[in-house]
């Protein structure tokens, strides 16, 4: 194509663009028919949506954070804790509310009978105790079980969804340090945002 071709259409292209930017969406539309238009595919992402941080820690975290490293046993706990959350119909928050409570009770870890060193006769996940009620301890020792009898307490919480974590995990707990399930939030939140949707 010679120069002089060359740039008369490419003077031509300019011309229409710039008139396709003045006249614009709506001249371009007002002299084309209406198209019965059907999409044609829908495109779907891997990518699990995200959980709103604001549904975790609606209150903020109160003190100094705690943190540990967990295993794979303590991954599979918090797994369960989640999945008994969801069966109870319950949201992300009454999760981040377990998982913060059996961090500071067991660190995560399906505790049996410790001997001497066992606070009472207390088992599991959440250290309840056969004796107070939460059921035998072949019961207490099921991660699903322990989660589901934890969250029938919060239930029976008047407003539990509007305390402050540590407020609402000591009201059904009842312990000597109903302060330290405080210490837990960030990273109780961390995980179920993590892994509610996986």
């Amino acid at each position: 194509m010679n120069t002089i071709m060359r740039k008369s259409v490419l003077g031509i292209a300019g011309l229409a663009f710039a008139g396709g930017i003045v006249g614009g969406p709506v001249a371009a539309h007002a002299a084309t028919p209406a198209v019965d238009a059907k999409p044609v595919a829908v495109v779907q992402s891997d990518k699990k949506p995200a959980v709103d941080t604001a549904k975790l820690i609606p209150h903020g975290t109160q003190g100094a954070q705690s943190r540990i490293t967990l295993d794979d046993e303590q991954t599979a706990n918090v797994k369960a804790i989640i999945a008994a959350t969801k069966k109870s119909d319950l949201n992300e928050r009454a999760a981040v509310i377990s998982v913060a409570t059996s961090l500071q009770e067991s660190k995560l870890h399906n505790l049996g009978h410790l001997g001497d060193a066992n606070d009472h006769d207390s088992l599991g996940l959440f250290q309840q105790r056969p004796s107070s009620g939460w059921g035998s301890p072949e019961q207490i020792t099921d991660p699903q079980y322990a989660t589901t009898a934890f969250l029938k307490g919060l239930k029976q919480v008047d407003g539990w969804q509007d305390m402050p974590l540590t407020q609402a995990a000591q009201t059904v707990q009842v312990s000597a340090y109903p302060d330290a399930y405080a210490q837990w939030e960030q990273q109780a939140a961390d995980l179920v945002g993590h892994y509610w949707n996986s």
